[in-house]
């Protein structure tokens, strides 16, 4: 009862606001431009957490994406609709038959999890970016769970994960993240959504960022 009372209070503000810049000789609001991306990542690296995070959802008691999921994403300047797919052993050989229409691809990463895992985990990045459907499309690593002491930093992941992509093909970054500071998690979403937006100004721009999340 309470969440259809908010979703009619929602509909009733858009539909003032929007009567008022008619009233106004505004006009409609400005349609934003629309992205498709998707987000992978092996089971338990924290990517349904990361997306609840930023829609202002809670995050706790998250189950496993078995197959995939869409969200979407509002931003200032854009629609991010986020095609999450399930990191599971039994669902990873089948990512490829989601990756038509991407535009941009989300890696996420455990920064806790162990080497062998580590390993899995860049085996399947290069294998998702071996696909000639996802070719040259723009590429943000999130280094998720930063905030935890045995975390290995960005700069640790880049070389472990081989994010080093010296071609020029490719524009992509490397950020650490955590479910506890929503503005890390913004930040890294904002840096693709502006590759998105102007393609061309960010061409072959590779970069990482190596936040300090000590005082988290």
């Amino acid at each position: 009862m309470c969440e259809n009372l908010l979703l009619v209070c929602a509909v009733f503000r858009i539909a003032v606001y929007t009567f008022f810049r008619r009233l106004c000789g505004f006009g409609p609001p400005p349609v934003k431009p629309n992205f498709t991306v998707l987000c992978l990542g092996l089971e338990g690296s924290g990517k349904s957490s990361i997306l609840a995070v930023l829609s202002g959802e809670k995050y706790d008691d998250i189950s496993p994406t078995k197959g995939f999921s869409i969200k979407a994403l509002l931003f200032d300047d854009c629609i991010v609709d986020v095609k999450e797919l399930g990191g599971g052993e039994s669902v990873r050989p089948y990512w490829d038959r989601y990756y038509g229409g991407a535009q941009g691809i989300i890696f996420v990463v455990d920064s806790t999890s162990s080497d062998e895992k580590l390993k899995l985990a860049s085996n399947e990045l290069h294998k998702a970016l071996g696909d000639p459907v996802l070719d040259d499309l723009p590429l943000i690593v999130l280094c998720n769970y930063q905030d935890k002491q045995e975390a290995k930093s960005p700069t640790q992941l880049q070389e472990i994960l081989e994010v080093n992509l010296e071609d020029g093909h490719r524009t992509w970054s490397i950020h650490g993240c955590s479910i506890h500071d929503k503005d890390s998690i913004k930040h890294s979403f904002q840096e693709l959504n502006k590759v998105l937006l102007h393609p061309k100004s960010h061409s072959k721009v590779n970069h990482s960022d190596n936040k300090d999340f000590s005082r988290l």
